[in-house]
This record gives C-alpha cells, sequence and structure tokens, in this order.
C-alpha cells in the first residue's frame, strides 16, 4: 500500500470551474492524486477527514506590506506569514515598501529574499519599486526573480521610497516593458490630493470625512487615465492596485476592449466598510484611497458579480499602534491591517449575504492571482501536478473576530468585532499543514 506525504478524505473540492466530492492525496509538495471518494487506497503520514468541509485552492494575496527589514517592529514575515496562514493565505507577493531601505536594487531583494526564505511559513514572491534614479536596476531585480514593479503615482506616506513623476514612470515603463515585466500603480493624483489636503487643514475642516474628500475618485481616475495612456504608449503590462470604486473600474474596461493589458484589483475593506463605518471606527480604518460611500461599496460588489474585476487581495499595511493616532485624521498612519480577513469578507459578504457563487471565489483569490502574475498550474488550482496549497473551509460555521485570534504583530484591526460565517479550519501549503483551527499550528 502506497505511503504519502497527505491524504484529504471526502471532501468537496471547489474550482473556478467545478464544485465536487474527492479524496486528494500529496507527495513532496504536489497534487499526485484526486480521486472519486473511496477510490483512494493509500495511506499517509498525515490524514484529515474533510468531510462536511470545502476544498480550494489556496488564496494568492498579490499585495500586501510585512515591512521587512528595517521596520520588522511593524509586523515582518513571520507574524505575517501567520496571519496568512490562519486566514487561507498560502502565496503572498510583499511589495518593496515600507521595508527599510526599499527593494530597489538587487543588493535590497537579496536581503529580503533571504530573510523570507528564513522566517515565511508559506510561499512568496517579492515586488521591486521603481522609483526616481533606479531605471539601471530594473534588469537585475528582474533576473533576481521579481515578480513585478511597483509604483506611487503620489506620495507614499514614507520618505524612502519617492513617489514617482511621469518620466520615471514613462521611462521606466519602457524598460519593463522590454523585460516583459509587469507595473503595479498606486493610482492617485499627487497634485490633486496635495492641493485638496493642504486646503483642509488650513480651513480646519479635520474630520474622517474631510480627509475622504481630500482624496476623491476623481483623484484616481485622473491617475489611472494617465497612467492607462501610458501603457498604451509603451506596451508596458500593468496592474491597478485597490481601487475604490466602480467609476475607475468601468474606464479600466474601456482599455482592456482597446487592447491595453492592464487588471485591476480592489481590497476587502472596500467590500466591507463604508464611509459610515469609517467614521465609527476612525484611525483603524483609515487607508488611501480612502473608505467610499456606501451606495460606492454596493457598486464594486455588482462589479465584483459582473466580472470587472480581476482580483481581490488585502493591501495588508500594518504600523505601530502609536501611528495610528494623532491630532487629526490626517496626521495618522493610513494602513489597515486585514490579510488574515480577506477570505472571510468573502465568504460572509460575498458568498453567504450576495449569492457570489464559490467558484468565482477561487477565480478572484486564486486562478486569476496565479495566471496574471505566470504561476499558473503550479499555482491557483487543483490538478494533478499542482502545487498541494489549499484551505480547507466550514462554509457555515460562525464566528466573532476577537482580539486574540489575530497572529499579526500587533493584535489591531478595524474588523476586530465583527460578525463571519465561514472559518478557515486548516491551510495547507505544498503539503504541510500551517494552520489548524483545532489546534492552532503555524509551522512549516
Amino acid at each position: 500500500m502506497k505511503i504519502y506525504q497527505l491524504i484529504i478524505h471526502s471532501v468537496t473540492v471547489v474550482t473556478d470551474s467545478s464544485i465536487f466530492e474527492a479524496d486528494i492525496a500529496v507527495e513532496e509538495g504536489k497534487i499526485v492524486e484526486l480521486t472519486e471518494v473511496g477510490i483512494l487506497d493509500a495511506k499517509a503520514k498525515t490524514m484529515i477527514n474533510g468531510s462536511g468541509l470545502h476544498l480550494f485552492p489556496g488564496v494568492i494575496d498579490v499585495h500586501l506590506h510585512f515591512n521587512e527589514p528595517g521596520r520588522t517592529a511593524w509586523e515582518g514575515f513571520e507574524t505575517g506569514s501567520a496571519s496568512l496562514a490562519a486566514g487561507g493565505v498560502t502565496t503572498f507577493f510583499d511589495m518593496p515598501l515600507n521595508s527599510n531601505p526599499p527593494t530597489i536594487n538587487r543588493v535590497e531583494y537579496d536581503k529580503k529574499n533571504e530573510l523570507a526564505k528564513q522566517k515565511s511559513i508559506v510561499d512568496y514572491r517579492l515586488w521591486g519599486g521603481l522609483v526616481p534614479n533606479n531605471l539601471d536596476d530594473l534588469q537585475d531585480l528582474d533576473e533576481a526573480g521579481v515578480i513585478g514593479f511597483k509604483a506611487f503615482m503620489s506620495a507614499s506616506g514614507t520618505d524612502d521610497f519617492v513617489f514617482s513623476e511621469d518620466d520615471t514612470l514613462l521611462n521606466g515603463m519602457k524598460k519593463i516593458a522590454e523585460l516583459d515585466g509587469i507595473l503595479a500603480v498606486h493610482a492617485e493624483s499627487n497634485k490633486m490630493v496635495n492641493e485638496l489636503s493642504q486646503k483642509a487643514l488650513e480651513e480646519g475642516r479635520t474630520s474622517v470625512r474631510d480627509y475622504s474628500e481630500a482624496r476623491p475618485i476623481e483623484s484616481e481616475l485622473e491617475a489611472v487615465e494617465r497612467i492607462l495612456r501610458f501603457a498604451e504608449q509603451t506596451g508596458c503590462r500593468i496592474h491597478i492596485c485597490h481601487v475604490s470604486s466602480r467609476k475607475v473600474i468601468k474606464r479600466i474596461l474601456q482599455a482592456k476592449r482597446a487592447g491595453i493589458d492592464v487588471t485591476v484589483e480592489t481590497c476587502p475593506h472596500y467590500l466591507y466598510f463604508s464611509l459610515d463605518e469609517f467614521e465609527k471606527i476612525g484611525e483603524l480604518a483609515k487607508c488611501a484611497p480612502p473608505l467610499r460611500p456606501r451606495d460606492e461599496v454596493d457598486e464594486l460588489w455588482q462589479a465584483l458579480k459582473a466580472g470587472e474585476i480581476d482580483l481581490v487581495s488585502s493591501d495588508h499595511s500594518p504600523s505601530l499602534p502609536e501611528l495610528k493616532k494623532g491630532e487629526t485624521i490626517f496626521d495618522v498612519w493610513g494602513g489597515i491591517s486585514g490579510c488574515q480577513s480577506t477570505l472571510n469578507v468573502l465568504l460572509t459578504e460575498g458568498y453567504h449575504k450576495r449569492n457570489l457563487a464559490l467558484t468565482d471565489m477561487v477565480r478572484l483569490l486564486s486562478v486569476q492571482p496565479a495566471k496574471r502574475f505566470k504561476l499558473y498550474p503550479e499555482k491557483g488550482t487543483i490538478q494533478i501536478g499542482a502545487d498541494a496549497d489549499f484551505v480547507l473551509v466550514d462554509l457555515n460555521e460562525e464566528f466573532t473576530l476577537k482580539t486574540e485570534d489575530l497572529k499579526y504583530r500587533h493584535s489591531i484591526s478595524p474588523y476586530v468585532g465583527e460578525k463571519f460565517k465561514g472559518k478557515v479550519k486548516y491551510t495547507i501549503s505544498r503539503g504541510v499543514v500551517v494552520y489548524d483551527d483545532k489546534s492552532d499550528v503555524s509551522n512549516r
């Protein structure tokens, strides 16, 4: 009788095209058998009874900030990857900021890569940065293995990652196109945001709503329009990060129809919280772009269900707790700690409340991230030969997120106290159980 690394019996498998009952066998981190229930005649070092559970491909989070090296006190790969495992994420892409120094050359890439290799309990890739004066470093970064490049079209919030003016964007995109790379952008108009923010401060308008109005949807639209034109001119593949409004998505859809190679993401906080909740929660819910009115949240869900959004990622951007405090909302750190809750949001708000198909969830959280960033079919799918990256979920288990449930370095998040339906029971990375709800395992 064969003895495998892992067998999962009698589980409901969810792919982007079908839902079926199966037994799964894993050896050396790969799926080696996928059979009808009861046919598999083998044993394994680790056996899981999947009865009553749904098995999804592991979530791929393409956008988060673990801040190591340099700002490990903010998060770090150890606590960050444990948080992901608890949320069903098996692969993440770490942004080139807010680590310090940022990942803008080969030396800094190698340092970060070594730390991630030592500390992360799930798989990862690293973004490189596009900033003024690092054009000559882009090829070295590409050869080192970056998943893509990231640029800010407005100030990033840290002094060590400079935002890119038009010349930097154009010249960088020409080079990235030559490398067959991809550029991800934070698309807000620096000029518009600065002028509106300064005006609000001068007039003493410092409420949560004033902050939101100082970063309007029009700011996103202006920046997206520019980057789409630059993509058309250079032929560079682009990815628009954390879009907060369907108005922006509609412009991106026009560009797609015109032949521009562009994808778009939104984040769970734009699908879960509105400006009303932002006013109640305060600093912990500050992000950029900001949370929008409730009608914009509903429109985003319509876009998601219509297939207008390519993927959902967390934009997990933690900080020291003291940085989430200030005299006004304009002074505090603009980032949400949320990477542990992405799947919970999609299950609760999407599947249970808005009839989002489970197959669409797989497409948004696993398949399309893997395909866009050339990891498919190694990642993002359940098939023979793919990496054994799984999340097993009890779709109907309800829970309230508590502070002590969080695996982040600092147990703060706007999701604390929220009631969710659909609970992660196991997360498996390359056949290794990295999270077990019963024993709270976090290992590799």
